[in-house]
């Protein structure tokens, strides 16, 4: 993997190259709900995502080492992509960014389920999630 030269040291700086932009969050929050994906699942994720933007993101990601690409059991013209621990690291914070939407926003009915779990015991729920995701590992 090639090095990319940052734009700064600071950490924050540093976390925004890796993941910072709308899409990715949004990658990596469906790869944290389904455990694993294909471009066409996330291509259909309720926001509708660009395909040249999916595609770009997805490079990026696996760049960066926070999402990596599997062969998919069922067809060689397809991959799955899942995240990596580096990617599973981000949970806590897919969480917390949750629970700040739900502070001064509304959320669709859809979504309020997973949110009480959120609520209800947060660490539990990152706990949960990571045991999940280590399991398709």
């Amino acid at each position: 993997m090639k090095t990319k030269k940052k734009r700064s040291d600071c950490p924050v700086s540093f976390s925004l190259e890796a993941f910072g932009d709308k899409w990715s969050l949004l990658i990596v929050r469906d790869l944290m709900l389904k455990k694993k994906c294909t471009y066409g699942e996330l291509a259909k994720s309720d926001e509708k995502i660009a395909t040249n933007i999916l595609a770009a993101r997805l490079l990026s990601l696996e760049e960066n080492g926070i999402i990596q690409k599997l062969e998919h059991p069922d067809s060689k013209a397809k991959v799955l992509y899942q995240l990596t621990q580096k990617g599973m690291d981000l949970i806590p914070i897919i969480v917390e960014i949750n629970l700040w939407a739900e502070k001064y926003t509304d959320i669709p009915e859809k979504r309020k389920e997973l949110l009480a779990q959120m609520n209800a015991d947060k660490e539990g729920f990152i706990r949960n999630a990571f045991k999940e995701l280590e399991s398709n590992l």
